[in-house]
């Protein structure tokens, strides 16, 4: 005859431990998922939203940025963010400007000099400036959120007669804003066709091109680290 107590007593010792092993395991599991921050940066060239989440701290930062023009970092040949322009070792000749660069410049190929390039929104905003600024031509700023920071977008070398928006009017990223302006006219100032784009913290219009100092750029942002690469 089998013996009721000593199996109910080996039977509660069965089960404690299978309890210890799942408890055990659990424990584990989650710190082998929490020991590390866990960041995940997806962001892309047309109008969907870029997570960066770190588990550790519990912080989650929303991006919105699009490319502001086709094939944006292929373009980045001669003038990238923050480097020290002089008339003398300037990568475009001639040169009238010196200085550290304040955006970044995406050049246009050969093949579009005599055609539309388009420009677009990098961000949801609302334009705020649209005039001709001496060393730009054709200039467009919006002012948006990005990584939670209030900035104001600097869009230099445009055909104005091409943006529609009116100023106040708001615009979506990766919306068309306007087309680049002709080579070597007003519509750029005398300058190459191209787009500059800058992007300075604070809802306070800058337009200011090139930093004397390269300690000034510390509230002007490189628009090619939110770029895919």
């Amino acid at each position: 005859m089998l013996n009721t107590k000593f199996i109910s007593k080996y039977l509660k010792i069965i089960i404690f431990v299978i309890l210890v092993v799942i408890v055990a395991s659990y424990l584990f599991w989650k710190n082998k998922n929490n020991d590390q921050p866990v960041v995940a940066l997806l962001i892309n060239n047309t109008n969907e939203e870029a997570k960066t989440v770190d588990k550790t701290n519990d912080i989650t930062t929303i991006v919105l940025v699009s490319e502001p023009i086709s094939n944006a970092l292929g373009r980045v040949t001669k003038k990238p963010f923050g480097i020290k322009i002089s008339p003398e070792d300037s990568p475009v000749r001639p040169e009238r400007f010196s200085g550290y660069h304040t955006g970044v410049d995406f050049e246009t190929t050969a093949d579009e000099q005599k055609i539309d390039i388009d420009v677009m929104a990098i961000c949801d905003g609302k334009i705020i400036y649209k005039d001709w600024v001496n060393g730009y031509g054709g200039v467009v700023i919006e002012s948006c959120v990005i990584d939670k920071q209030t900035v104001t977008v600097i869009y230099g070398h445009l055909k104005l007669a091409s943006v529609l928006l009116k100023t106040g009017s708001t615009i979506k990223a990766g919306e068309k804003l306007a087309v680049l302006g002709q080579a070597y006219s007003s519509e750029t100032n005398g300058e190459r066709k191209h787009l500059h784009l800058a992007i300075h913290q604070g809802d306070k219009i800058n337009l200011l091109g090139y930093a004397k100092n390269k300690a000034d750029l510390v509230n002007w942002v490189d628009i090619t680290k939110y770029l895919v690469k």
